[in-house]
């Protein structure tokens, strides 16, 4: 009789889940083949989850651009980022906070719209700096860009209608002032 494995809905959250945190990564690298799978099995042999992913190409289309945001345990936070940094194809990696950059996001947010509902959607979309990028006679979809909370509630208060799909970007950051990301 074989043992039956557990499906990943029924795995508990490890003890310190609670001591978690989002970390933003940018990493510089060569833009070439497998250096993406590299960074990743870094990460994953650190016990790290990747939470958002954003990787384009820079003004130079020999190099581009990621930016990551992980989560897993602070400590481990430095060595994660020594061992990144080490990989032959990048060229720098660092974490950015709130305070060294400017960080924001973008969502769309598929919404059924029909003419009871769709002024009071629009209404909310507009406090939010929001954008109607598509208007059907049934729906809408809508564009919201800015930092995390911002994004997270404009959603949270567009749930109360019937949200048919979201897609969301991750974190894209830029040091501030002189630095360089």
């Amino acid at each position: 009789m074989s043992e039956r494995i557990p499906a990943t809905t029924e795995k508990k959250p490890s003890p310190q889940a609670d001591i978690i945190n989002i970390h933003t990564l940018s990493v510089y690298v060569n833009n070439q083949p497998g250096v993406l799978g590299r960074i990743c099995a870094v990460f994953s042999r650190r016990g790290f989850n990747i939470e958002s992913l954003v990787v384009s190409q820079t003004r130079d289309p020999r190099f581009s651009r990621m930016t990551i945001g992980i989560s897993g345990q602070p400590e481990g936070l430095h060595q994660i980022i020594m061992q990144v940094s080490k990989l032959v194809d990048v060229m720098n990696c660092q974490e950015h906070t709130d305070r060294d950059a400017v960080a924001k996001e973008m969502v769309l947010v598929k919404l059924a719209a029909g003419p009871d509902e769709r002024t009071e959607i629009l209404q909310i979309v507009e406090h939010y700096a929001g954008k109607t990028v598509d208007l059907q006679e049934d729906s809408l979809i809508a564009m919201i860009t800015g930092n995390t909370d911002k994004v997270d509630a404009a959603v949270r208060l567009l749930g109360k209608f019937e949200i048919i799909e979201t897609v969301r970007t991750g974190k894209v950051v830029m040091a501030r002032g002189a630095a360089e990301t």
